[in-house]
């Protein structure tokens, strides 16, 4: 990328930057820190010691410019010691691991009031809503960082200013563009949660959310190309334009735009022998299990559709027999898997996936048919959004304990890896170009460059 905005060394502003350690939450923000210090920003990372290995490939590229600020994790009696990261719990730990981390108050206080040259501002993920209060307190600006987009952002905030109580209808959302309808069991799970078992807990949380949209600016992991209509509705609900999508932020990471690291992995190897676009990559996340039902129906599925497939399990019991039967057609990987740079293989056509928005950005951007399957969090809503509104995904099956059935799924993963996909298919291909386009020259581009210029200002 050229033209890019430049701090001029004498003035390099200093800010902090706080990230909510989920995966789905500390990678982008990495990434958007990256972009902040190649303009000339120096940035402090608060961090703990279980995640302060995420911050690695951004100490090594920014040595001068990046400092880790390390506080201990606060204990909360539903977390195990040494858990500090979400990805250890399942998404129910994200609760008590906010509740941990609003005890680092007073200690981010007393290290900001002793530093030389203390932050001009804090860009804080959008589940710490409590720094707005920290931030009011020692007298800088706080910009919220939402991982997801505006679309999400929106009907969260909805959620908890309209709906007090349980309901067996749909919820229309009328406020929003395009008054969308949803069901109660497809509601954000942190809302969901509120309703049927309110705790002290999620009382803060719905208190902490309405910060959010307070705060000085609002940063989103997303493009004007997949949500201009939401963009455009939270700068109006905030009352200012300092509100910014600078995503999709896979691509401006360490790695450039496009690129693929070289790699020995037994994966990427038996991708290249594939025919192009032939391949359906199934991954759900880094939190999510399915259950032996669940596995069952996949594998008979994924037989039944005659497809090639790559199928990344964690914990999830894998048939007996099932990796034998389908041997050189479909591949089974246990535990990590290089997701970016499998969804950009020539081979990879399609993505089953839980429909988290770091999953879907990294789908979206390589071009990959995503066949949703929403189970929980943001999922359902990310699916509208993909399915309904852009028309650039397929649903396959929804629902956290959903079992699908076999040979309609099967159905549907043919159908739609085959010719019947190829319309969507080309809408996900457009929408790739536009996404790419966004980040190297567009609304995605303009508004990091005026972020910076915002915070250059402060």
């Amino acid at each position: 990328m050229t033209g890019v905005i430049m701090v001029p060394p004498e003035t390099r502003p200093h800010i902090m930057v706080f990230p909510f350690p989920a995966q789905g939450h500390l990678l982008p923000l990495l990434d958007l820190t990256h972009q902040l210090c190649l303009r000339g920003v120096n940035v402090s990372v608060i961090i703990t010691p279980q995640n302060l290995q995420h911050l690695s490939p951004l100490l090594s590229a920014h040595p001068s410019s990046v400092t880790s600020v390390v506080f201990p994790f606060p204990p909360h009696p539903s977390l195990p010691p040494g858990v500090e990261n979400v990805k250890d719990l399942g998404n129910s730990g994200s609760l008590p691991i906010m509740a941990s981390l609003r005890q680092l108050r007073d200690p981010i206080t007393l290290w900001f009031r002793s530093h030389q040259t203390p932050p001009v501002a804090l860009v804080s993920d959008f589940f710490l809503g409590w720094t707005h209060d920290l931030c009011h307190q020692i007298g800088i600006p706080r910009f919220a960082f939402f991982s997801s987009g505006p679309f999400l952002a929106s009907v969260l905030q909805f959620c908890f200013d309209n709906i007090k109580s349980r309901t067996k209808d749909p919820v229309r959302f009328s406020d929003l563009p395009g008054a969308p309808v949803f069901e109660e069991e497809h509601l954000p799970s942190v809302f969901r949660r509120s309703l049927q078992s309110p705790s002290r807990d999620l009382e803060t949380v719905k208190a902490e959310s309405s910060m959010n949209f307070l705060s000085y600016g609002c940063v989103f992991n997303t493009a004007e190309c997949l949500e201009a209509e939401y963009v455009e509705y939270v700068k109006q609900r905030v009352g200012h334009d300092r509100v910014f999508g600078v995503g999709p932020l896979c691509l401006l990471g360490l790695d450039p735009v496009g690129t693929l690291k070289t790699s020995s992995c037994p994966l990427l190897s038996w991708l290249d022998g594939g025919p192009e676009r032939s391949v359906l990559y199934i991954c759900f996340g880094s939190q999510k299990a399915l259950t032996k039902e669940q596995c069952d129906a996949l594998a008979l599925g994924l037989e039944k559709s005659l497809t090639r497939f790559v199928w990344v399990v964690k914990k999830d019991p894998v048939p007996e027999g099932f990796e034998e039967r389908v041997a050189g057609r479909g591949m089974v990987v246990r535990g990590w898997a290089p997701q970016l740079e499998v969804l950009r293989h020539v081979a990879v056509g399609g993505f089953l996936s839980h429909c988290g928005w770091n999953s879907v950005l990294e789908g979206l951007t390589s071009g990959t048919l995503i066949l949703g399957w929403p189970m929980e969090a943001d999922q359902f809503v990310n699916a509208r959004l993909l399915v309904e509104d852009l028309d650039v995904a397929v649903r396959v099956c929804e629902g956290d304990g959903t079992v699908p059935e076999p040979d309609e799924l099967g159905r549907v993963i043919g159908e739609t890896m085959g010719e019947s996909g190829l319309e969507v298919r080309a809408r996900a291909e457009e929408m790739r170009r536009k996404l790419v386009g966004s980040v190297t020259k567009g609304s995605s581009f303009a508004d990091l460059e005026r972020l910076v210029r915002e915070v250059a200002l402060i």
